[in-house]
């Protein structure tokens, strides 16, 4: 990645972690963008648990299908949700819509984020 576009997804991504309220677009946890450290203080979690909620641009098309580095076509999405859309079916990334679905689902169980994180409450 060149470095124009390193800086142009950092800059997407800010402004979508702000747009949201400083949450996941899928999952509506808290995420952060600095300070995991004081975000896990604050919900009370470890910080090996806090790393699953850095905030990542998330692309609702993905790169490998040309979506490209716009304003609405980046999200901030907590690491963990990001990285399971994507993994193992990079061409076959489930639809946004459908995947904040079964997020939704997976959250009302406690079935989402690795155990511990299912205590924290939605950020809104």
């Amino acid at each position: 990645m060149n470095v124009k576009r390193h800086k142009r997804l950092i800059q997407l991504r800010r402004e979508a972690f702000l747009a949201q309220n400083c949450q996941c677009f899928y999952c509506r946890l808290r995420i952060w963008e600095r300070g995991g450290r004081q975000l896990a203080k604050e919900l009370g979690i470890p910080i090996r648990l806090a790393k699953h909620l850095r905030c990542t641009a998330e692309h609702l098309k993905p790169q490998a299908k040309g979506g490209p580095d716009t304003p609405e076509n980046v999200v901030a999405a907590c690491a963990w949700c990001n990285s399971h859309r994507h993994a193992g079916r990079a061409q076959h990334a489930p639809e946004p819509s459908a995947y904040r679905a079964e997020v939704t689902e997976c959250m009302k169980t406690g079935g989402w984020h690795p155990a511990g994180l299912a205590a924290v409450p939605p950020a809104c």
